[in-house]
């Protein structure tokens, strides 16, 4: 292939579909550059990006402070692997822990590494703390669950799709209805190690729980000895108008499960967070990744959570969601539904005779607003954090337009 040929968006799109797995089915804008809120195609147009690459942008495309972390720690040292330490590691874990409260941090790449990470962990601190009989323990879930797709992971799905041909599936886990706290309590026994939820579901359609749903799993895990693992790789990192979504109810987890935005939209990061008596039960070989914890990483993260907590960004997104929530509140479409999320994560739930949320995203995007529709019906919005009111003025009346549109 020439290397310095230029292609067409048409010529790359083909070029994907042919030698690219069928994983994904994405919108067809071909993204060259991105810089703050804005992605730019490579015919040149320009997009506001209402998607953050689903939260890992919240501090915005290419944020001057994290490249700069990323370029200057490249040139002096990217990976070691776990065998020695390096410098950058423990003060990202030290800016996790008092961001988090927490005690230890364990840290991986991608969300579904935390994920599986909980998980190893949930369980052997039940063997080992809870004196749960060897292989009996059990890790609650909740219906609409979206926690990534690995095999464990789809065991607990509910979504058809994502188990699909992937069979047999782990053991070990109960999936309750999302929301129902007296679900949980009737579910626990002698053998639950922990209730593992979203305090409010992305990819189910930005689905958020009942008041007081937290507060009562953290009572009911209080009660009877089981961790609460938050999983805000998602919801965490300012995304809701909180730093994480569980502030929403003044709720602390046993867990963190953090990713997504902890790379700043420029690097793979994750970690959990927990107390030393949990994260404590690992030995050394228990579990582990090359590349996680790596320098570069480490960098990379510590300045995406500088750049989170000294620019204001999670007040921003409280400001800014609660004023496109409340103008989007103003369209009278015969589409929508209801909307619903909080702080720039929002959903707006169209009605079933729409036809999907497909169309309308694609309307938008021909206008120059990018977003995604999720579970058929509904179109999530979520643009980064660093988000003015000039910029969602610009969104506005085109979601309003596309909205008013008929799609039949």
């Amino acid at each position: 292939m020439d290397a310095q040929k230029t292609y067409t968006a048409d010529e790359l799109i083909e070029l994907e579909e042919t030698y690219g797995a069928h994983n994904y089915a994405p919108l067809d804008v071909v993204c060259t550059r991105g810089e703050g809120v804005w992605l730019y195609d490579v015919e040149g147009n320009r997009y506001l990006d209402c998607l953050s690459a689903y939260s890992a942008v919240n501090q915005g495309h290419r944020h001057p402070r994290i490249i700069e972390a990323l370029v200057e720690q490249a040139g002096r040292l990217t990976l070691t692997s776990r065998a020695f330490r390096n410098d950058q590691l423990p003060l990202f874990y030290k800016k996790v822990a008092e961001l988090t409260g927490m005690e230890m941090v364990l840290p991986m790449n991608t969300g579904a590494e935390a994920v599986e990470t909980s998980l190893k962990v949930a369980r052997k601190w039940g063997y080992k703390v809870k004196g749960i009989p060897d292989n009996q323990a059990e890790i609650l879930t909740v219906s609409g669950n979206f926690h990534g797709r690995t095999i464990s992971i789809i065991s607990f799905s509910d979504e058809p799709q994502y188990r699909d041909g992937f069979g047999p599936f782990t053991p070990g886990f109960k999936v309750l209805p999302y929301g129902d706290a007296d679900a949980v309590e009737a579910a626990i026994t002698p053998n639950t190690a922990a209730i593992s939820v979203e305090p409010i579901q992305g990819e189910a359609g930005v689905v958020v729980p009942p008041e007081g749903y937290l507060r009562r799993i953290r009572e009911l895990c209080d009660e009877h000895n089981v961790l609460f693992i938050a999983d805000e790789i998602q919801t965490g990192l300012g995304r809701t108008g909180r730093m994480f979504a569980c502030e929403h109810e003044d709720v602390q987890p046993d867990m963190y499960v953090l990713g997504k935005a902890l790379g700043g939209g420029v690097y793979p990061v994750s970690a959990v967070a927990a107390s030393g008596e949990i994260l404590g039960v690992l030995n050394p070989g228990d579990h582990g990744s090359t590349f996680g914890g790596n320098p570069l990483g480490a960098a990379v993260a510590a300045a995406s959570l500088d750049v989170l907590v000294e620019e204001n960004l999670v007040e921003n997104a409280h400001e800014m969601g609660q004023y496109l929530r409340d103008h989007l509140a103003e369209i009278n479409s015969p589409h929508i539904d209801h909307i619903r999320g909080k702080g720039l994560m929002i959903g707006i739930v169209l009605k079933p005779e729409a036809g999907g949320a497909r169309w309308f995203a694609k309307q938008m995007a021909k206008r120059g607003v990018l977003c995604k529709d999720t579970h058929r019906d509904v179109l999530r919005l979520a643009p980064p954090l660093v988000i003015t009111k000039d910029e969602l003025d610009f969104a506005l009346p085109i979601i309003r337009d596309v909205l008013m549109s008929d799609p039949h």
